[in-house]
C-alpha cells in the first residue's frame, strides 16, 4: 500500500473554455494545461498555472514549427558547459502534442519527440548535472502540457448504460501513452531525485499542479492511474507542505463521488495511497481524521460499485481500528448502516470486512454494538442466498471471534437462537444445514443450561405462534360461516 494522501486548500481554479484546433492533425501550443470538469471532449484547456507565492508561471515561448524539428545531440555529445541549454532545448520539443489516432501521421516528429523525454529521462536519472531553476520551470510546465488535459468520455457516458460493469469490457487505453509514460517517467525521476531541492521544487509542483494531478485519477486507463498513485505518493512524502492539501483533496473527490456521481476511476488507487498514510497516524490521533473515518470512508460503502474498491476501502477501515481500538464500534455501526437488502454480493464482502474488523476489536467495544451485530449476523444465517448464509456461519470459525462470542453468549446465543433452529428445520442447501449444526453445538458445550432456556423459550414461542395460527384459522371460518348464512 502507499503512503499518500491528498488535502484541498482554498485555491479554486477557474475552468477555461476548451480550445479547439482547426488543424488536428498537426500539434498544439505549449501554454495548454488542464479541465477540471475531469472529462470533456475537445482539446486541452487553457489555464495559466498558479504559483505557491501566489503569482502565475509566465508563459512559455512557442517552441518552433513541426517541420522545423530537428534532431537534437545527445547529452553525453555535447561538453558540459552546454548541456543546460540542450535541455532546454529538449525539453521545448516535447511540448509538441500530437495525433495519435493516425500512427502513420508525422512518425518523424513523433520519434525525435520520444528519444528527446527519453533523454531527458536519463539525464534527470543519472544526477550527472543539477538542473537549472530556469530549467526546472520549463520542465515543469512541458510536463504539465503533455499530462493536464480533458479525458475522454467514459465508456458509460458513451453508451448511456447505467449497470455498465467495468471489468466486462476492455479498459481504455490512452492513444499517446508511448510519449505519456515517458512525459510521467520524467515527474518521477525529478521528483524522487537526490538533487531535487524541495524548496525550489514547490514553486512549480504547487497547488494548483497537484490538484490537476488528482483530477487525472479519473482516467480510464489503468497504466496512467498506476503513475499517478506512484507520483502522488512521492510528492506526498517529500512535500509537506502538500500533505493537508492532498488529504483534502482526496475526501473531496470521495464526496462528489458518494453523494453524487458514483462514477469514478481512480477511488481504488485512492484508497491505496490513503492506506499506507493512514498507517502512519501518529497517535492520539487527530479529530480530522476520525471525522474523515466517519464522513467519507464509511459511507463509500454506500455505492452500488463497491466492489471495485472494496479490498483497498477494507484495509483502510482496519487500519483505523488498529490504530485506535476505540473506532471499532463506529465502524461496525457505520456497517451495519450500510448493509445491503438486496445485493448478495455485497452483502458477501460486508462479512468478510467485518471479520476483519472484529479481529483487532478489544471486548469493551465489541459489547457495545453486539445487539445490533449480531441482529444482523442472525438475518444472514437464514438468507436463502447460500453464500451469505455460509459466509456468516464461518464467522465461528475464527478463534477470537468465538472467544468474543462466548464471553457474551448470554445475550448473544437468545439473538440467534432461532436463527439456528429454523435453518436446520427448513434451510434447502445441505451444507448450511451441517454448518448451522456445527454452530449449535458449540454454544451447547460453552453453556448447556443457558442453551436448555433457550430451547425452552423457543419452545414457548413457537407453541404460541400455533396457537395464534389456529385462533387465526377459527375466526376465518367463523367470518365464513356468517357470511354463508346471510348469503
Amino acid at each position: 500500500m502507499f503512503n499518500k494522501i491528498i488535502k484541498r486548500g482554498q485555491q479554486k481554479v477557474s475552468k477555461s473554455d476548451t480550445n479547439k484546433n482547426s488543424n488536428s492533425g498537426s500539434v498544439s501550443t505549449p501554454d495548454v494545461v488542464v479541465n477540471h470538469a475531469s472529462r470533456g471532449g475537445g482539446q486541452p484547456v487553457s489555464e495559466p498555472q498558479q504559483q505557491a507565492g501566489g503569482g502565475s508561471v509566465a508563459a512559455a515561448a512557442p517552441p518552433p514549427l513541426p517541420e522545423t524539428i530537428e534532431t537534437l545531440p545527445s547529452f553525453k555529445d555535447v561538453a558540459v558547459g552546454d548541456r543546460q541549454g540542450l535541455f532546454l532545448r529538449k525539453v521545448q520539443v516535447s511540448c509538441f502534442q500530437f495525433e495519435f489516432s493516425d500512427i502513420m501521421k508525422m512518425v518523424r516528429e513523433k520519434e525525435i519527440k520520444r528519444q528527446s523525454l527519453v533523454e531527458l529521462v536519463d539525464f534527470v536519472q543519472s544526477g550527472s548535472s543539477r538542473i537549472s531553476e530556469s530549467n526546472q520551470e520549463e520542465m515543469v510546465r512541458m510536463i504539465a502540457v503533455n499530462i493536464f488535459r480533458s479525458l475522454p468520455p467514459a465508456v458509460y457516458e458513451n453508451t448511456g448504460s447505467e449497470n455498465l460493469e467495468p471489468e466486462e469490457d476492455d479498459p481504455f487505453l490512452e492513444p499517446s501513452w508511448p510519449h505519456l509514460q515517458l512525459v510521467y517517467e520524467l515527474l518521477l525521476r525529478y521528483i524522487v531525485s537526490p538533487d531535487t531541492d524541495t524548496k525550489v521544487a514547490k514553486r512549480y509542483i504547487d497547488h494548483s499542479f497537484v490538484l490537476k494531478l488528482l483530477d487525472l485519477f479519473d482516467s480510464e486507463d489503468p497504466r496512467e492511474r498506476e503513475y499517478l498513485k506512484t507520483i502522488l505518493h512521492r510528492i506526498y512524502g517529500k512535500f509537506m507542505v502538500h500533505r493537508p492539501f492532498i488529504r483534502k483533496g482526496i475526501n473531496n473527490i470521495f464526496y462528489r463521488f458518494i453523494y453524487e456521481t458514483e462514477r469514478h476511476s481512480g477511488i481504488g488507487e485512492l484508497l491505496e495511497i490513503l492506506g499506507s498514510i493512514i498507517n502512519g497516524f501518529a497517535l492520539p490521533m487527530k479529530e480530522e481524521h476520525k471525522l474523515f473515518l466517519g464522513r467519507a470512508l464509511i459511507p463509500l460503502h454506500k455505492p452500488k460499485t463497491v466492489g471495485f474498491y472494496h479490498q483497498q476501502l477494507s484495509y483502510c477501515i482496519t487500519q483505523f481500528v488498529e490504530k485506535d481500538y476505540k473506532l471499532a464500534d463506529t465502524v461496525i455501526r457505520g456497517l451495519l448502516k450500510y448493509w445491503p437488502i438486496t445485493n448478495c454480493q455485497k452483502e458477501i464482502l460486508f462479512l468478510n470486512e467485518l471479520e476483519e474488523v472484529l479481529e483487532v476489536t478489544q471486548a469493551a467495544e465489541f459489547q457495545r454494538c453486539m445487539v445490533q451485530l449480531f441482529k444482523q449476523i442472525s438475518r444472514c444465517i437464514t438468507s436463502p442466498n447460500f453464500q451469505v448464509a455460509e459466509r456468516a456461519l464461518f464467522l465461528w470459525n475464527n478463534e477470537y471471534i468465538i472467544a468474543l462470542i462466548s464471553q457474551n453468549r448470554n445475550v448473544i446465543l437468545p439473538i440467534i437462537f432461532e436463527a439456528l433452529e429454523k435453518n436446520i428445520k427448513s434451510h434447502w442447501n445441505q451444507a448450511i444445514n451441517g454448518l448451522t449444526v456445527n454452530v449449535r453445538k458449540m454454544f451447547l458445550e460453552m453453556d448447556a443450561e443457558l442453551f436448555e432456556e433457550c430451547e425452552k423459550q423457543f419452545a414457548e414461542k413457537e407453541a404460541r405462534a400455533a396457537e395464534l395460527e389456529e385462533n387465526r384459522e377459527l375466526t376465518w371460518k367463523k367470518l365464513a360461516a356468517a357470511a354463508d348464512e346471510g348469503g
